[in-house]
């Protein structure tokens, strides 16, 4: 096992950059605002909420995440971003609907005073929106090179020691790795060439990794997950992570799945339909988006079940996905699961779920989280992917020839192991054994 690195102090000021300031960015700010002023509690947000154990059982040390690993201060986190709209970040909340008004006003004058920079956007990537505030440029390393403009006036206007970007924009067409995403040298000349295969995601991407930020992925778009960038961020030193955070109806796959094969019941089918009604299902109603979140949302299963090792439990699993936009939900999302299963002898059951959840009050803290981790990443010096931070996304990156972990309960053991070998403590198996000698 390597040596635990040496981790940066965290003090100054962190600016977190959210590319789109649409429901998930602004729920986001203003909790991280109203947990500040103490309006609201941080639920759901495992760097503010979470404890980590040390030692053994009987030891009874468990401390809280935030105090365990020098993670930045919610006091010391600037947030700034780009949208095609260019209302301030109270107006863009209100127009989201998900926090009350009567809250909102309380921080009124904080949220008042973001306003989003010009966004790279290209309808081609997302079809069923547009906005005016966008940037123009010869081609698109052009527009990278605005981007990273951005970044550095961003830095000194607000006098920053480190920075995030998180990408909470639109699912965007489904995309393929091709030639120009398999080198750096390949992917800068199709910059300069506006190749069709770079949208938008991949020139943030590029931008954050080019500054030597961290860049993290909340949607399912290919974005940073191709060579190219993952080999530039080794060079740079960037942190990356993603893809598509795990909220609603995936989050719930994640537990009840692992749960189903420990034992050893099959499954015969799993049908999945969501219906939501905020931007982000007004997008989803266009069948090329659908693609790249389809891929992302039935993947789960395949990894977990693992049907090569169990074909008797799960190589004939129909695993269907829906997605339905319905504009009277707004931001609340419902899912329904109707989930075929069979036990011993081949008997017959099933399991209904009906999840009515909040997109974006359960993206927030999973937003905040990934910002002050990859920040503690950059920190302590890892670059590229951080597959440790799989525990927060559907589809997580992965190193080449490995598949993706998507089990919840292994990914968090993952998750505060790598917390203990940062801190240089012992890592916990769970073997049990040692109380038993």
């Amino acid at each position: 096992m390597k040596n635990p690195p040496n981790i940066a102090d965290a003090k100054g000021k962190l600016g977190v950059l959210l590319v789109g300031m649409g429901a998930v960015s602004t729920t986001t700010i203003a909790g991280v605002l109203a947990i500040r002023r103490g309006l609201a509690k941080p639920i759901g947000s495992l760097t503010q909420m979470g404890t980590v154990r040390l030692g053994k059982r009987t030891e009874g040390h468990s401390p809280q995440i935030k105090d365990f690993v020098p993670l930045a201060s919610l006091d010391d986190v600037v947030f700034g971003g780009w949208d095609i709209f260019a209302e301030n970040a109270y107006e863009a909340a209100k127009t989201a609907g998900v926090i009350d008004t009567a809250l909102l006003d309380q921080i009124k004058p904080e949220l008042e005073a973001i306003t989003p920079m010009s966004a790279v956007f290209d309808r081609r990537y997302v079809k069923r929106l547009d906005g005016p505030n966008v940037k123009r440029g010869a081609n698109k390393r052009e527009l990278a090179d605005q981007v990273r403009d951005d970044i550095r006036r961003f830095k000194e206007a607000n006098q920053l020691d480190r920075l995030v970007m998180v990408w909470c924009g639109s699912t965007e067409v489904y995309l393929t790795e091709s030639a120009v995403h398999a080198s750096i040298e390949a992917f800068e000349k199709g910059l300069e060439q506006s190749d069709d295969a770079i949208p938008s995601s991949m020139i943030y991407a590029y931008a954050a990794i080019k500054e030597g930020i961290p860049y993290a992925n909340a949607a399912p778009n290919l974005s940073a997950d191709i060579p190219a960038l993952m080999q530039l961020a080794q060079q740079t030193g960037s942190p990356l992570c993603g893809k598509d955070l795990k909220t609603g109806q995936t989050l719930i796959k994640t537990i009840i799945a692992p749960g189903l094969k420990s034992r050893l019941i099959g499954v015969e089918g799993w049908y999945s339909t969501n219906i939501l009604g905020n931007r982000d299902g007004e997008v989803l109603d266009d069948p090329e988006s659908f693609k790249t979140k389809e891929e992302s949302k039935k993947s789960v299963l395949d990894y977990i079940f693992q049907p090569n090792l169990y074909p008797d439990l799960y190589a004939k699993l129909c695993h269907v996905v829906r997605i339905n936009y319905y504009p009277p939900r707004g931001d609340n999302k419902e899912g329904w699961d109707n989930i075929d299963i069979f036990g011993w002898l081949g008997y017959p059951m099933q399991l209904k779920i009906n999840f009515l959840c909040r997109d974006s009050i359960l993206a927030a803290p999973i937003v905040l989280d990934v910002a002050l981790f990859m920040d503690l990443a950059r920190r302590s010096g890892m670059s590229g992917i951080q597959e440790w931070l799989s525990f927060y996304f559907k589809s997580p990156m992965h190193a080449a020839g490995l598949y993706p972990e998507h089990d919840l309960f292994i990914q968090l053991m993952k998750l505060k192991n790598t917390l203990r070998f940062l801190k240089g403590e012992e890592l916990i198996t769970h073997l049990g054994l040692e109380y038993y000698d």
